[in-house]
C-alpha cells in the first residue's frame, strides 16, 4: 500500500505492475474501497502500472475538505494522474467509479486514452429498492445524531439491509464467494464514512450524464450485469442511445458486481479490449517488453488495415 498527497489530499492506493509502464487507474464505486477492484488488479497489471485508489472518504483515504461531488473526485484524480505519469492513462471504473471516469473523460479528455466501465452510474438514479431501503439510512448518517443512532444499531441494520439488498446487488445464480461478499458488505458499512456516503448519494444525482455521452470520444468498453438491480439496465439503454461508439456488453448471471460474480467472462472481455494475456498462469506477473511490443504492433496493424476497419487502436 502507498499513498500520495495531492493538494493536501491524501489518497491511499494499491499498486502492481512495472513502474515504467502506462498507468491504469482503477476506481471503485459508492460505499466501497479499492478492494472492490481487487479481482482486476492482477489482470490489468500484466500490461500496465495498475493503481487502485481509495477515493477520498473511503477505505483509508480521508474525506475531502469540501462537500463531496463527482466533479471534485474527477479533479482530484486528474491531479493524481499528473503526479504519477506524464502520459494519458487507462481508466477502469465500477459504478460511481464509472461515473467519475466518464466525468474525467469529459473534463480532461487529454488525460484519458481508454476506459473500461463496469455498471457505471449514468443518470445518477439508482434502483427503487436502493432508494427505499438504503437511502433513508444513508441520509440519516449525514447528521451527528443520525450517525450515532445508525452506529448504535449497526449490527441489526446491517443484518436487515443485507437480507433486503443482496438480491438487488447480486444475480440469482451469482458466482461470488461468501468471503468476497462479506468483505464487500464490511466495506459498505465502514464506520466514520457516513457523511461521505450521504454526500456521494446526492452527488450522483447531481451529476446526471444523460445528454452528454455523445461528447465522449474516448474508446470505451462498457460491461453490465444482466441482473443489475443497483444501477438498473435503463442506464445501459442511455449508453446504447447516446453513445453508440461504446462497446456495450451484457454479462449473464451477474448483477452489479460482474468482476466478482462472473469473473471469467468479465476478465475475457477486459483482456480482449486492453490487449492483455488472459491465459497467463500468474495474473500478477507483468508481460515482458518483447511481448508488449508485439501486442502494440498487432494493434497498430489492425487499426490501419482493412482487416481492422472501424476498430480503434485499443
Amino acid at each position: 500500500m502507498a499513498y500520495y498527497t495531492v493538494n493536501d489530499q491524501k489518497i491511499y492506493t494499491a499498486e502492481e505492475g512495472q513502474p515504467d509502464r502506462q498507468v491504469a487507474l482503477l476506481i471503485h464505486g459508492w460505499s466501497s474501497s479499492r478492494y472492490a477492484m481487487s479481482p482486476l488488479l492482477g489482470l490489468v497489471s500484466q500490461r500496465f502500472r495498475a493503481i487502485s485508489v481509495d477515493l477520498p472518504g473511503y477505505g483509508k483515504s480521508p474525506p475531502l475538505t469540501c462537500r463531496t461531488t463527482i466533479p471534485a473526485y474527477a479533479d482530484v484524480l486528474a491531479d493524481l494522474i499528473e503526479r504519477v505519469t506524464d502520459g494519458p492513462v487507462v481508466l477502469v471504473g465500477h459504478s460511481m467509479g464509472g461515473m467519475t471516469s466518464l466525468t474525467m473523460a469529459l473534463r480532461y479528455p487529454a488525460l484519458v486514452e481508454r476506459m473500461v466501465l463496469i455498471g457505471p452510474t449514468i443518470s445518477g438514479r439508482l434502483s427503487q429498492a436502493i432508494n427505499l431501503v438504503i437511502s433513508p439510512i444513508t441520509f440519516l448518517e449525514r447528521f451527528g445524531l443520525g450517525r450515532m443512532i445508525v452506529s448504535t444499531a449497526e449490527r441489526t441494520i446491517v443484518g436487515v439491509t443485507d437480507r433486503l439488498i443482496r438480491p438487488v446487488s447480486f444475480a440469482e445464480r451469482t458466482g461470488i464467494t461468501e468471503e468476497d461478499y462479506k468483505r464487500l458488505r464490511t466495506d459498505a458499512r465502514q464506520p466514520g464514512q457516513g457523511r461521505t456516503r450521504a454526500e456521494c448519494f446526492t452527488a450522483m444525482r447531481e451529476n446526471d450524464l444523460r445528454g452528454h455521452l455523445h461528447e465522449i470520444e474516448t474508446p470505451s468498453l462498457v460491461l453490465w450485469g444482466a441482473e443489475d438491480n443497483t444501477v438498473p439496465l435503463r442506464d445501459a439503454g442511455v449508453v446504447a442511445d447516446e453513445w453508440p461508439q461504446a462497446d456495450l456488453r451484457i454479462i449473464p448471471k451477474a448483477g452489479h458486481w460482474p468482476h466478482f460474480e462472473a469473473p471469467a467472462i468479465t476478465r475475457r472481455q477486459i483482456a480482449s479490449f486492453l490487449g492483455l494475456p488472459l491465459f497467463s498462469d500468474d495474473l500478477h506477473t507483468p508481460v515482458g517488453d518483447e511481448e508488449l511490443m508485439q501486442i502494440r504492433e498487432v494493434a497498430r496493424f489492425l487499426a490501419h488495415s482493412d482487416v481492422g476497419t472501424n476498430l480503434n487502436l485499443a
